[in-house]
């Protein structure tokens, strides 16, 4: 048996797979940058200005919810 080697067809499927890694390392640095610039630097930090504290305790608050409450909340909210 005979097999017939085509330097050119190598040569595409090379380039092929050299474009191909080269465009996904690309591809994932550059969502790794877009993702690190959206980031805020310190999303733990204490807000300025007007922003208001979201969570915590209350001392206006009518009544603690119950354990109850929370998880009826939990499945309700499906989170």
């Amino acid at each position: 048996m005979l097999f017939v080697f085509s330097a050119r067809r190598w040569f595409r499927r090379a380039a092929f797979v050299i474009l191909l890694v080269l465009a996904t390392f690309v591809m994932y640095n550059g969502c790794r940058v877009l993702g690190q610039w959206i980031v805020p630097s310190d999303p733990y930090r204490v807000p300025q200005g007007a922003a208001l504290k979201v969570f915590g305790s209350s001392s206006y608050a009518v009544h603690e919810p119950t354990f109850a409450d929370r998880l009826r909340l939990f499945y309700w909210y499906g989170e």
